[in-house]
């Protein structure tokens, strides 16, 4: 959908939810010198102002990074985007994996939204792979990468209900076209539940995939109806694990 902008819910408790895992995954990955790629498929525009209209009209960071001192891996990166831009500013999950991957790993990007697109390409640089297309043919296109170990963030905005579904079916197509990767899949919980039929193809289909989900208070800003976040990880790697009970610890840590 072109008419979604990641901006009104930048540095939400979604988003902290999201952006704390990842980068506890890119720090694990990244422990030993082999290189890595890193793909995502709906990428935003990888760098948000708090500040803004978009953040400022919802408020919903003010219930997320707003109550919230993250520690480990997501504060470095914090502290490295605010340095360079300010005490307003968000790092979106490119964000995160540019300031945490190597030189010698490798970034690809996706993002359809011609906004979002031009603004991604300005807050990533001509050192970073950026391709105005779908995500999902991007990414099966672009399968297997080299370097072939990594990880793939799966991401949509989930405006329409068969995203769900659609999200199943594409994240297990990459899985068997790159099994080499990690492949971390970011969801909403609402009270429609939509999100069930989704979780169980997953688990059935890859038995030992990760399922973290938290729940929050409603906010009075766009996304009413999300009652919590959740994250699958398929080809989770080792120490995955300590990487989400983290997470649990860090979004408590006001």
């Amino acid at each position: 959908m072109l008419s979604y902008q990641h901006g009104y819910h930048a540095g939400g408790p979604a988003d902290l939810h999201k952006h704390i895992v990842l980068a506890g995954l890119i720090a694990l990955l990244t422990r030993k010198a082999r290189p890595v790629t890193y793909m995502e498929s709906h990428a935003g525009r990888g760098l948000y102002d708090l500040s803004g209209e978009q953040a400022t009209k919802t408020g919903e960071w003010k219930a997320g990074i707003g109550t919230t001192t993250p520690d480990g891996p997501f504060r470095q990166v914090l502290d490295t985007v605010r340095a360079a831009h300010g005490a307003d500013a968000y790092p979106g999950s490119p964000s995160v994996a540019k300031a945490l991957l190597r030189p010698t790993d490798r970034i690809v990007l996706m993002e359809l939204h011609p906004a979002e697109h031009a603004a991604l390409k300005a807050a990533m640089g001509q050192e970073i792979e950026v391709h105005k297309r779908d995500g999902r043919e991007g990414l099966l296109a672009l399968s297997p990468p080299k370097p072939r170990r990594g990880l793939a963030l799966i991401d949509p905005s989930y405006e329409r209900k068969e995203e769900y579904g659609e999200t199943a079916a594409f994240a297990l197509d990459l899985a068997r076209k790159w099994p080499e990767a990690a492949i971390l899949i970011w969801y909403p919980i609402l009270a429609a539940g939509r999100h069930g039929p989704m979780v169980e193809r997953l688990r059935a289909a890859m038995p030992g995939v990760i399922i973290d989900e938290t729940t929050f208070p409603a906010h009075k800003g766009r996304a009413t109806g999300m009652t919590g976040s959740g994250l699958a990880l398929l080809n989770a790697p080792y120490g995955a694990n300590e990487i989400f009970r983290s997470a649990t610890s860090d979004e408590k840590n006001e």
